[in-house]
């Protein structure tokens, strides 16, 4: 018998069938049916069933560093999350959250320190990665929509590479590209200043000096409207501020890139004269003080030349963990209220309360990651909840991480393995693993997959879920937190969803609120219809293609 499920890996979110051997283990297979990967695995995911025993595994909940029960622990997060909030109010709460949880968990977290906790302090690792991206689109799009599918990548005739080694990184995504290329001739440019392994495929490599793909995509802006291949169409019917951004890239100075004239010369030919143009950009253009504005560089000539929301064409950011979209979907980060909709605007806010039937929502935006454990080093904040992330290890300044987590009065950690964190933690509590839990995940594309269970759960671990709204009910909150399993967890939030939809934003899957979540098949990717007639589909609804969206070419 086999099981369909999702790679834990990253966001490729490659659908896997799962055979388990009736001793503890499985074997795994790529699923032919999945539109993610249509039956191909990398390295990682073939070897996923070697990764199933329960060595190291963390079996018993744990208070300063001892066994204990799940009522004693559970108790005390309770107990002293309420302290906190009693005595110093809202702001000193705070949860860091991880691309690792499935949306379930994430809306479940995200519910209940905003909605019921009251504090925006809520962030997540995804932040290091992608918080470029999601900026970039907000400010171009006005929300954070992906406007491409992995298909694009095989319509294509060239596809860019910036700041992305999909060889290693999205392997998956590498072989779809090197196949498409071997049976359609597409071109492919990587814009790195190292020579990866995904030049191996590459007709142009532009090793550009670090940090200056905005002075390259200006420069290729400037080339498009000085050979007149701005689609001037496009441009008066869906695009704001494109004569500020023109003006702005005229100013930035080409030679900043250390490219010879010659490469430069033939990307920028080979943009503007070619019609099914992807952009692929990832931590290369994120991962920087100015990734935002190296971001909107790239949506600004894609803008321009008019070639987004069609078939092989597009800007399209692919995500590094293997739900770092559903994190962002449910609003995991401290800026962002749940499917979309902001924080700071009333009418959003007093949608989702109303909604959650929650009795408090923050007002403004709460502390990001960095943020968050500086003021913990504070003392501002006086109870951490971290979920399936090691910050002690993979923040920046990770020394001064550690000793913020040590500072803090009262830190609880969710996860599998005892890591770094975890032994600085006044409570860890032990989660399902990979193969024990059920959810969902939303891939780079948006497509949304399930993951589930094909192994039973160890004795003594418990879905996290489960166990935020444990710690819910326990603080008074039982009746909004009381879902009997993930798929009711889903139907919330997917019925939260159409609330956006009817505000005007484009992630509005509500279609599938009712549907038999034990048997959801991923979308047919992106374009498959799932919300209710005249909303935008499941997955992606681009900039140029939705009625409702208009897009603004931002000054870099």
């Amino acid at each position: 018998m086999s099981i369909r499920t999702t790679c834990p890996y990253c966001g490729v979110g490659c659908g896997l069938l799962a055979m388990p051997d009736g001793a503890g283990g499985a074997r795994i297979a790529g699923d032919p049916d999945h539109p993610a990967n249509r039956g191909r695995l990398c390295s990682k995911g073939t070897a996923l069933g070697q990764t199933l025993g329960l060595e190291g595994r963390l079996l018993s909940p744990l208070i300063g560093g001892r066994p204990a029960g799940w009522d004693a622990a559970l108790d005390l997060v309770a107990e002293r999350f309420a302290a906190a909030l009693d005595r110093h109010g809202p702001d000193s709460v705070a949860f860091y959250l991880s691309g690792q949880m499935l949306t379930e968990d994430y809306y479940v977290a995200n519910k209940l320190i905003k909605g019921y906790m009251g504090s925006a302090n809520v962030d997540t690792n995804s932040r290091l990665c992608m918080a470029s991206t999601v900026a970039g689109h907000r400010r171009a799009f006005g929300t954070d929509t992906v406007p491409g599918t992995y298909e694009d990548l095989e319509l294509a005739d060239l596809v860019v590479l910036a700041g992305s080694n999909l060889a290693w990184c999205h392997p998956v995504l590498y072989q779809r590209l090197a196949a498409a290329r071997a049976a359609r001739g597409t071109k492919v440019v990587v814009i790195d200043p190292r020579r990866t392994a995904t030049c191996e495929i590459a007709d142009l490599h532009l090793p550009l000096a670090p940090g200056s793909d905005a002075a390259l995509f200006n420069a290729l802006l400037v080339a498009l409207a000085d050979r007149g291949a701005v689609d001037r169409a496009f441009v008066a019917a869906h695009v704001t501020g494109f004569d500020a951004a023109l003006a702005a890239a005229r100013a930035s100075d080409p030679g900043a890139t250390g490219l010879p004239a010659a490469a430069l010369a033939t990307f920028l030919d080979w943009f503007c004269t070619t019609g099914r143009v992807v952009t692929v950009f990832s931590q290369g253009i994120n991962q920087s003080a100015s990734g935002t504005d190296k971001v909107n560089a790239i949506l600004n000539c894609h803008l321009a030349s008019g070639r987004i929301g069609r078939p092989g064409m597009g800007p399209f950011s692919v995500t590094g963990q293997p739900n770092a979209m559903g994190g962002r979907e449910v609003g995991g980060m401290a800026n962002t209220l749940a499917c979309h909709l902001e924080i700071e605007n009333p009418v959003h806010r007093a949608a989702v309360q109303a909604f959650w039937g929650s009795p408090r929502m923050p007002q403004a935006p709460g502390l990001k990651a960095v943020e968050m454990f500086r003021a913990a080093a504070e003392g501002r904040i006086r109870a951490l909840w971290i979920i399936h992330t090691n910050p002690a290890v993979s923040m920046p300044e990770a020394d001064a991480v550690a000793a913020a987590i040590r500072a803090c009065d009262f830190v609880v950690v969710n996860d599998v393995t005892e890591t770094d964190t975890t032994r600085l933690a006044d409570v860890v509590l032990p989660a399902t693993a990979w193969g024990e839990k059920s959810g969902t995940v939303t891939n780079s594309d948006r497509t949304i997959s399930r993951q589930r269970a094909f192994l039973p759960a160890p004795a003594g671990v418990r879905d996290d879920w489960r166990i935020l709204a444990d710690v819910a009910a326990r603080m008074g909150w039982g009746a909004a937190f009381g879902w009997a399993s993930p798929a009711e967890v889903f139907a919330e939030h997917a019925a939260l969803s159409g609330i956006a939809g009817r505000m005007g934003l484009d992630f509005d899957i509500s279609g599938l609120a009712g549907c038999d979540y034990d048997r959801l098949p991923p979308p047919a990717g992106p374009s498959a219809p799932v919300a209710p007639a005249g909303s935008a589909s499941a997955s992606s609804a681009t900039a140029a293609s939705s009625p409702r969206t208009a897009a603004r070419a931002w000054c870099p």
